[in-house]
């Protein structure tokens, strides 16, 4: 993201974008629980953020996520999260925010990459809202299997649903929640954000050259 960006505008969206995430947080309208994982559209501010505002801006939302996410670790409001940080505070950490981080980072990047072959602006909106949730989802359990799937925990949820190997144990655990959080956070991110595009002068679309997309995608 360029220098330019971080003005007075950028701060402003991006304390909106940060409250609205505590908003839904705090309201209990961002996360519904479905057994021991929560079905998450917290993920909606921060696939706006890194599409409107960049890859950087996806990062700072994303991290505020995370910290939410860690509290309630801390705090042991989330059952699965709660005990991983009895086992290792640190593992859990990287767990919650490391991988939010990433997420809200990746999300403005696969953006800009969409709209290098989107020159219609509408399914790089689309793509970039749904990759918010998958993403999510994908470095969250993908964490989990690499560091705590051995724990006593875990392999009580894998005897539970009967899960073969690791693959299994996500798609089973996962299953619906993560589809319907895909469609809910990709219809309602796209909309938002197209929205935001056309009313605010500062977002307004331009056409630019395929040059000038590939250089500002990897800012």
């Amino acid at each position: 993201m360029s220098k330019q960006r971080f003005n007075a505008g950028f701060i402003a969206e991006m304390g909106l974008l940060i409250a609205i995430e505590l908003v839904m947080k705090l309201t209990g309208l961002g996360s519904v629980p479905v057994g021991p994982l929560y079905m998450s559209f917290l993920t909606v501010p921060i696939a706006i953020a890194a599409m409107l505002l960049g890859p950087t801006a996806g990062a700072i939302t994303g991290a505020v996520f995370g910290i939410v996410s860690f509290y309630d670790a801390v705090t042991g409001v989330s059952v699965m999260t709660g005990t991983f940080f009895q086992i290792d505070p640190v593992r859990t950490f990287v767990l919650c925010i490391g991988t939010r981080i990433l997420m809200g980072f990746l999300v403005g990047v696969l953006f800009r990459l969409f709209r290098l072959i989107d020159r219609k602006r509408i399914a790089c909106y689309l793509l970039g809202s749904i990759s918010a949730p998958l993403l999510n989802t994908l470095l969250f359990m993908g964490y989990i299997v690499l560091v705590f799937y051995r724990t006593d925990y875990i392999q009580g949820l894998v005897e539970k649903l009967g899960a073969a190997n690791p693959v299994a144990f996500v798609a089973m655990l996962v299953g619906a929640q993560g589809m319907i959080e895909a469609v809910v956070c990709g219809i309602a991110g796209t909309v938002i954000a197209k929205t935001l595009v056309s009313v605010l002068p500062n977002h307004k679309e331009r056409k630019n050259s395929p040059r000038e997309e590939a250089r500002t995608a990897g800012q």
